[in-house]
C-alpha cells in the first residue's frame, strides 16, 4: 500500500507544481527567492539530466516505461517486506511517472528549482535522487548494520 500511495503522492505533487509554473511563468523566466542562491526558473528540458540527449523523446518514453516495469517488478519480488527499499522504489517510480507525463504531454520536462550551481530540476527529479540514495543506503550500509 505504501508503495502505490507514495508514488501517487509524488506524481500529484510533481504535476501540481509544474502546472503552477506553466500557468504563472514564461519559459526561461526566473524569480529570485534568495538572490544568486535559489531562484524559481521555468526551463523546458527536452533532454535528460544536465540536458544530455536533447530531443530524444521516443527514446526517453520507451526507457521510462521499461524502468517503470522494472521498479514495480523489483518491488513485488524483493521489497514488499522492506520499508526503506519500498519507499526508495516508490519515490523513483513516482518521479519517473511524473517526468514521463511531461514528455508525453509536452515533448519536454518542466524544470523550475534553480540553485544556480546545479542544473534546474523539479519535484520528480528530487524524488528519483532521494529514491536512489535510499536504495544505495539499503544496499551498502544497512547490510553492515545487520551484521554488526
Amino acid at each position: 500500500m505504501i508503495f502505490a500511495v507514495t508514488a501517487i503522492v509524488i506524481v500529484i505533487l510533481d504535476q501540481l507544481t509544474k502546472h503552477f509554473i506553466i500557468i504563472s511563468m514564461h519559459p526561461n523566466e526566473s524569480i529570485p527567492v534568495i538572490e544568486n542562491i535559489f531562484h524559481i526558473t521555468f526551463v523546458r528540458n527536452p533532454g535528460a539530466a544536465f540536458g544530455i540527449l536533447q530531443n530524444q523523446i521516443a527514446f526517453f518514453i520507451v526507457v521510462t516505461i521499461i524502468v517503470i516495469f522494472l521498479l514495480v517488478g523489483v518491488y513485488w519480488k524483493l521489497a514488499r517486506e522492506n520499508t526503506i527499499l519500498t519507499i526508495g522504489l516508490s519515490l523513483q517510480l513516482g518521479g519517473a511517472v511524473g517526468n514521463l507525463i511531461d514528455r508525453i504531454r509536452f515533448s519536454y520536462v518542466v524544470d523550475f528549482l534553480d540553485f544556480r550551481v546545479w542544473p534546474v530540476f523539479n519535484v520528480a527529479d528530487m524524488a528519483i535522487v532521494t529514491g536512489v540514495i535510499l536504495l544505495a543506503w539499503q544496499l551498502l550500509v544497512w547490510p553492515e548494520e545487520q551484521a554488526g
